[in-house]
């Protein structure tokens, strides 16, 4: 039993007996192809040689195909478009201009720097695709070490196993309150002028509700907040209809449409880290390393 042999016709090959019928000569193919003359005489031959019949005929300086070149030609065309088009993919692909990207953060920055972050990277990138979300910080970190998240944005995060941790700033948190708050006139709110105004505190069990109980600790204040809640976002919206304070990061303080709030520093100081979560050994490259520097450029504007 004859078995039939698997297809050994080079794609190089076909290639330049493609540009060679377009171009007519041997000198103007190579010039098409970025090649020297002799290489594709020497890549005709070949193909020449493996089909076992003659594709050209020379007639001066012309290249006159046969009659089998012809047919030959008429069958490979298609696949020639289909390169070209695939070049033309590979090529958006690596200018950042097609493509997927996943991305997760928590809500302290997912409600306020990613979406103008994410404008602004998609403009013009008509043919990139994003699935993002706004999730707890224990489903941000677990999505990034899945796999199932190209990228992690959150605050307060120092080391983790299973990601690696790119901090890329360092913020205080901040009061916010009401300009009518009768503490809205002092320039440094403490934990003292807060206790008997009534505090919207975060969950004692979060990363930055723990912050600010250490920073009442330190000055031996009690942590006794009227309102608990989970996010930022939610405690200075509470803080806002109830006349009352918030703690809070700075990004969530400086992207709060429709709603008057005052801004005033909070001491001791309690310092958040900004952090981008990558997967451990796999820097971030292509789509997402984009989307990381307009992230953070936003973030620091």
């Amino acid at each position: 039993m004859k078995i039939a042999r698997r297809n050994d016709l080079s794609l190089r090959l076909l290639e330049i007996f493609g540009t060679l019928m377009l171009s007519h000569t041997t000198v103007a193919a190579a010039e098409e192809l970025g090649v020297s003359q002799p290489s594709v005489s020497l890549a005709i031959k070949q193909l020449e040689k493996q089909l076992g019949f003659s594709l050209f005929e020379r007639d001066k300086k012309r290249m006159l195909p046969t009659s089998e070149a012809r047919s030959l030609f008429q069958e490979i065309e298609p696949l020639f478009e289909q390169l070209r088009s695939i070049e033309s993919r590979a090529r958006d692909l690596r200018d950042g201009t097609v493509g997927k990207l996943r991305i997760l953060a928590t809500p302290p920055l997912g409600h306020s720097v990613v979406p103008g972050a994410l404008s602004e990277f998609l403009r013009g990138r008509d043919g990139v695709t994003v699935q993002y979300d706004v999730r707890r910080l224990e489903n941000v970190i677990d999505a990034v070490a899945t796999g199932s998240a190209d990228i992690g944005l959150c605050l307060g995060l120092e080391t983790r196993p299973g990601v690696a941790v790119k901090i890329v700033s360092h913020d205080p948190m901040v009061a916010v309150m009401r300009p009518d708050h009768p503490l809205a006139q002092l320039s440094v709110l403490r934990p003292g002028d807060i206790e008997k105004h009534g505090l919207i505190g975060m969950n004692r069990a979060s990363n930055l509700g723990l912050l600010v109980q250490n920073a009442f600790d330190l000055e031996r204040t009690p942590y006794r907040p009227q309102v608990e809640v989970r996010y930022c976002h939610t405690a200075a919206v509470v803080a806002h209809s109830s006349n009352k304070i918030a703690i809070v990061d700075r990004f969530t303080a400086s992207f709060m449409p429709n709603m008057e709030l005052v801004t005033r520093p909070f001491a001791p100081v309690i310092p958040v880290s900004a952090c981008v979560l990558e997967r451990p050994n796999r820097p971030l490259h292509g789509l997402a390393a984009e989307f990381e520097a307009v992230f953070i450029k936003a973030l620091n504007s």
